[in-house]
């Protein structure tokens, strides 16, 4: 399948630019800015002005007499392919021709809604959406048509991008009726109606990577690949430790430096510390490799807060694995678990420990940023940002601008696993900017995004399951211990939320009369956010691991202990689980319910599809198992292990099978892709 011209990052100044007004015209809402000369946006409200053709709404534009259609991406491209399937879904469902569509990049921008590529949400949370965007272009197409033909709109279907009359066979390009749609009334939701689902001809089919050319020939364009005239890069020198102050340093080494320009101190973050930059020292030079020996020059001595500076992970374990040994608040009962563990003729018991986990992304973070201070200040930023929008509102805030007057353009991500929600090193880079009066690319080194990360929290979990004389498990007591999320913004929340144990506690499907789950609390020493399925992590390690201890414990095979653990089959309600609340990622118990059958039959089907062999141990050969429910999807997986074969004694991964039943996927390869990567990225933690 062709994807037309060669596909890339581009702002919308770059592509109307580049296609001329009469020949593409381009208008999707664009953010309101002062229409003063002294504005640097105004080339953007002049462009919307004049342009030509069809543009129901901001997502989409068919041009006139060429036809082509250019739809907007307003998730951020990561490596999961959703600038190659949210455009699919849009074409099929408009009716478009793939060779003849153009994918445009949004920048943060309110009017597209959520932007925030996190949680799992980007196709599920818009699937509809999208299909009612591209739908309304479709009936304002195909009502123009039917004018011009002087037929029933209802006659009428479009294909490849012609509206097409089945009994006449004739048929009229979009590019011809494009001017002629625009004058029509955008046509109210009850209005349109979507396509049958067996027209979506490309959904679900394995569909090219489109940036995939990019990726391999290095045209592909990341933040660290942004370049101004007359542009810095910085690298800084951050605390190591929570909430610590440059106590000296010496600049007058750091200066010496060929190509070090300028040293500027960062403003010290105060709690709570939320996604403020980290503080530190910030040496700018003409090029990264002298910002970096600059900071090496700098020598600086910290002064790090009392709460924080004597934190060791060896001794913090300690604590938490103490905590969990005693009784905690209860967040889910069913049934007595106390009575059914006192009776229970054996008891099984795992403790459990996962400690903080970086993010470590292909590409560390990289913002550029171009401030302005014509017309009371603007800037403008180039980022790697999954949620340009949270960018946008906290660049505005650290220069004390109103939130139009930031421009954020999202550049390709070199994976992003919940660090580039955060909005850190943009507000650097504009900081840093307007400080400098040129622009800035604020350069993380691979270093820098290990020590000040937003880790993974550090997690202990004690699991207690009673097992009576029929070798039945009648008891499951599950304890978890970790400092949330929740602390960066408020370090008095100690606690998880009902809406942090939704991730594999809370949700946890399982055929076991007497279930209870207990929390305590934890001090955060810091900086903690989401990772890649987040909670998730530590709570599937354990349940899994535990579910293995007792088939151990009750002599049976792991998947026969397994498929009688998990379930049953059915829709869970909250008094199933016993529980009174459960936030399920924001999705209704109703569209997602908790669904043991789709449980049970991804565990199923991946050892079905696997070469699991129950009794392997005496060949020299071992297989694990796991199944989990995370963000409402339902993955199973079978590894096969071979002994260890190195000096280290670490044994091999020799294969890996996964089911993933994730509901509607529109791109089966980047799903696969994804899949693959998962266990490349679990491993290597």
């Amino acid at each position: 399948m062709n994807f037309g011209s060669k596909p890339y990052v581009m702002t919308r100044r770059v592509f109307v630019g580049g296609l001329g007004l009469a020949a593409a015209g381009l208008y999707f809402g664009l953010c309101h800015v002062d229409d003063s000369d002294e504005s640097p946006f105004n080339d953007y409200n002049a462009l919307g002005s004049d342009l030509k053709g069809l543009s129901p709404n901001i997502f989409i534009h068919i041009a006139p007499v060429s036809g082509l259609v250019s739809v907007v991406c307003h998730r951020s491209e990561m490596g999961q392919g959703i600038r190659s399937s949210l455009p699919v879904l849009l074409a099929d469902e408009l009716g478009a021709d793939m060779e003849n569509l153009k994918v445009i990049q949004g920048e943060g921008n309110k009017a597209y809604g959520d932007q925030n590529t996190d949680g799992s949400s980007s196709v599920r949370g818009v699937y509809q959406k999208m299909r009612k965007v591209a739908a309304t272009a479709r009936v304002m197409l195909v009502q123009a048509a039917a004018e011009s033909l002087g037929v029933e709109a209802s006659a009428l279907t479009t294909e490849n991008g012609y509206v097409i009359h089945a009994e006449t066979n004739k048929r009229i390009h979009f590019g011809e009726i494009a001017e002629a749609a625009a004058q029509l009334d955008i046509p109210q939701d009850e209005q349109v109606q979507l396509r049958p689902e067996s027209e979506l001809k490309r959904i679900g089919t394995r569909l090219p990577l489109i940036d995939g050319p990019d990726y391999v020939s290095g045209k592909a364009v990341y933040a660290a690949d942004v370049e101004r005239p007359n542009m810095l890069v910085a690298v800084i020198d951050r605390p190591a430790v929570l909430g610590g102050r440059p106590a000296s340093y010496n600049r007058t080494a750091a200066m010496k430096v060929p190509g070090v320009r300028q040293i500027i101190e960062l403003p010290q973050p105060t709690e709570p510390y939320g996604f403020q930059p980290f503080g530190g020292v910030a040496v700018l030079a003409d090029n990264t490799w002298s910002a970096m020996k600059g900071r090496e020059a700098l020598q600086t001595e910290w002064d790090n807060p009392e709460a924080h500076k004597t934190y060791d992970s060896a001794e913090y374990r300690k604590g938490l694995e103490q905590a969990a040994a005693k009784p905690g608040e209860v967040r889910r009962n069913k049934g007595d678990v106390e009575s059914a563990l006192s009776s229970a003729k054996t008891i099984v018991e795992g403790d459990y420990y996962v400690p903080h986990l970086p993010h470590l992304t292909m590409e560390p973070p990289a913002a550029l940023a171009s401030y302005d201070r014509k017309g009371g200040g603007s800037c403008e930023i180039w980022a790697c940002t999954q949620n340009p929008q949270t960018t946008k509102s906290t660049v505005a805030g650290i220069l004390g601008l109103p939130e139009d007057r930031v421009l954020v353009n999202v550049t390709l991500l070199g994976g992003g696993f919940g660090r580039k929600s955060k909005a850190d090193f943009s507000a650097e880079a504009a900081f840093l900017s307007k400080a400098a009066d040129r622009p800035v690319r604020v350069q993380w080194t691979r270093a820098d995004d290990i020590r000040n990360d937003y880790l993974n929290s550090v997690n202990a979990q004690k699991l207690t399951a009673g097992i009576d004389e029929n070798n039945k498990v009648t008891a499951w007591r599950h304890r978890t211990v970790f400092p949330p999320i929740a602390t960066t913004f408020n370090p008095e929340a100690q606690t998880p939320s009902l809406g942090d144990l939704q991730q594999g506690v809370l949700d946890l499907a399982l055929n076991i009369p007497h279930v209870r789950a207990e929390v305590n609390s934890a001090v955060q020493h810091t900086r903690i956010g989401w990772l890649r399925s987040v909670y998730n992590i530590f709570h599937s390690f354990a349940v899994n691991s535990f579910i293995d201890e007792i088939a151990y414990a009750r002599k049976k095979g792991a998947l026969e202990n397994a498929l009688e653990l998990y379930g049953p089959a059915k829709n869970h309600s909250l008094e199933d689980l016993g529980i009174t609340e459960l936030r399920n990622y924001g999705a209704s118990l109703k569209d997602q319910p908790v669904d043991g059958k789709r449980l049970l039959d991804a565990l199923k089907r991946a050892v079905e599809k696997s070469s699991w062999d129950g009794n392997s141990r005496s060949k020299g050969v071992g297989f694990g198992l796991a199944a989990h429910r995370s963000f409402n999807s339902y993955a199973a997986v079978v590894a096969k292990v071979l002994p260890a074969a190195s000096p280290d004694g670490f044994p091999i991964v020799d294969e890996v099978w996964i089911t993933l039943d994730s509901g509607d996927v529109i791109n089966p390869d980047r799903v696969h892709a994804q899949l693959e990567g998962s266990v490349i990225n679990g491993m290597s933690h």
